[in-house]
């Protein structure tokens, strides 16, 4: 048996024998307390877990000196450069929800930072393709890259069944938080 995650007090938040209305769902479906308390560990795995992956991700936004539509953006252009991808201001304006205006003035902040470059269009006269350049590519790959490929990794290890379980659960929670 593995130590639970987490500290009492952090436990004791995701615990539903602390909360009425969750207590009695608890009740209704009727779970014994080691099924709670493996509910509890996942939770607090989850919760782990969040955190980590957003003490990580501002780390990587502070050393690049970047806000988070800025990473949300070189990200979005790194993955859809492979191949032949041509990314424009509209296409990434798309992607982030935001107005053309709004990616204008980040292109302009990034282009200045020389984070990315603005490019004739390879079909179109009329537009411009956005690109990451290679300094800042090979720094997000060095950082972000690796961070995903040790998560990849771990994934990777994990037999067909699990993996196939943590995504059922992923998406079912995702499914009904209401946004």
């Amino acid at each position: 048996m593995t130590e639970p995650l987490g500290t009492p007090d952090e436990r004791a938040v995701v615990d539903p024998r602390n909360h009425p209305m969750a207590a009695d769902a608890m009740r209704e479906l009727g779970l014994a307390d080691a099924d709670v308390d493996e509910i509890v560990d996942m939770f607090e795995a989850l919760r782990a877990w969040r955190k980590a992956a957003d003490e990580e991700q501002e780390q990587s936004r502070r050393l690049m000196g970047l806000g988070e539509n800025d990473m949300r953006a070189l990200r979005f252009l790194m993955a859809s450069s492979h191949g032949d991808g041509v990314i424009t201001s509209t296409m990434l304006a798309e992607h982030l929800g935001l107005q053309g205006s709004s990616v204008t003035k980040m292109l302009d902040r990034l282009e200045r930072a020389g984070h990315v470059r603005r490019k004739p269009h390879p079909t179109d006269r009329r537009a411009l393709s956005i690109v990451v350049t290679p300094a800042t590519a090979a720094s997000a790959t060095e950082g972000v890259g690796a961070a995903h490929l040790r998560r990849f990794r771990v994934a990777a290890t994990m037999p067909s069944t699990d993996r196939r379980a943590v995504t059922r659960f992923l998406t079912e929670i995702t499914a009904r938080t209401g946004l």
